[in-house]
């Protein structure tokens, strides 16, 4: 896929091999291990010296936690513009808590200052692919369905019973996200003490 799955790119390579590819986190579901199958380990010493590396590690800096770990979580709770104000993503963090989820973000509420970029879903952000995604507030821009669209289980809440998310979801809430979340997010939470 290309361009935000928008196109489907077929790339050939007559001449030359190997040829490698690579796909970003979650892109395909794991198969499942097959361990009839065998392959043999080449070693190739590398010719590069440290000398010809140009690039320094000068420091890590560990800003994410658990909440931001969107390529292994198996719940994610995303807010969008939806959300409508910064403070309001309290009630996308409280369901993610209560499920032991992870916080995930559309690229708007990103922009907008609300979420930092690690937690922002989509074609300019991660890729996932949890057991269930909640789409609190978000529209379904085709460049945040490219980051999310292999989830098993899509619920959606939004005010508008034509955006786009609904298409791709499996389950949909028409209403507003402010007074669905809590109602959900008790609920749940009811459920975990019985």
């Amino acid at each position: 896929p290309a361009f935000g799955g928008n196109i489907m790119a077929t790339i050939l390579c007559p001449d030359h091999r190997p040829q490698m590819g690579t796909v970003r986190p979650k892109v395909f579901k794991r198969p499942v291990p097959d361990y009839s199958r065998t392959g043999e380990i080449i070693r190739v010493a590398s010719k590069v010296k440290p000398e010809d590396i140009r690039t320094k590690l000068i420091d890590i800096i560990q800003v994410c936690t658990a909440s931001c770990n969107l390529e292994e979580a198996e719940i994610i709770v995303s807010g969008g513009r939806g959300m409508c104000a910064p403070e309001n993503f309290k009630l996308v963090e409280e369901l993610a808590e209560v499920l032991g989820g992870a916080v995930g973000a559309s690229r708007a509420a990103v922009d907008a200052g609300w979420k930092p970029a690690l937690h922002q879903v989509g074609q300019t952000g991660k890729t996932v692919g949890p057991k269930i995604y909640f789409a609190c507030g978000i529209s379904g821009a085709i460049q945040h369905l490219a980051g999310m669209s292999s989830s098993d289980v899509i619920i959606a809440i939004n005010k508008d019973p034509d955006a786009p998310i609904f298409k791709v979801a499996d389950y949909g809430i028409v209403g507003d996200v402010l007074e669905v979340l809590p109602i959900l997010t008790e609920e749940f939470r009811k459920i975990k003490q019985a």
